[in-house]
């Protein structure tokens, strides 16, 4: 997937043609990050980000997946999104949309990149 900046400066592509998954986050973390009621998200296996200077708020060693503000990504279907952090919503959660009260579990998200891996649908430099 295409992603970039608003001014152009940093473009780059995902390693995978879809998210691994897709969160709209109403913690106040991502509210303060957006400036806005909520975070959009979309989950990567992780891979090296160009100019990681400017994109990377912060990094938890070990983690095998990193998360693309979504608003800088081209062509997500946001239907699938689930909302978390939802007790700290300020604006009402669709009716049908999926929720978490806090943080999901990532572990699916780790077996899955291993599997992309393993596969060789992956390259491991991303990783």
């Amino acid at each position: 997937m295409n992603v970039s900046c608003e001014c152009q400066n940093v473009v780059f592509k995902t390693p995978l043609a879809k998210p691994l998954a897709l969160y709209i986050c109403h913690c106040n973390e991502c509210k303060r990050q957006s400036s806005s009621a909520f975070g959009a998200s979309a989950i990567f296996p992780r891979f090296p980000l160009p100019c990681p200077e400017f994109l990377a708020v912060y990094t938890t060693p070990g983690k095998s997946v990193v998360s693309v503000k979504g608003g800088c990504i081209e062509g997500l279907d946001w239907k699938m999104a689930k909302h978390i952090w939802v007790k700290r919503a300020m604006v009402p959660i669709p009716e049908g949309a999926e929720v978490l009260e806090e943080e999901p579990d990532y572990d699916p998200y780790i077996c899955r990149t291993t599997d992309l891996l393993e596969n060789g649908k992956m390259d491991a430099g991303a990783a």
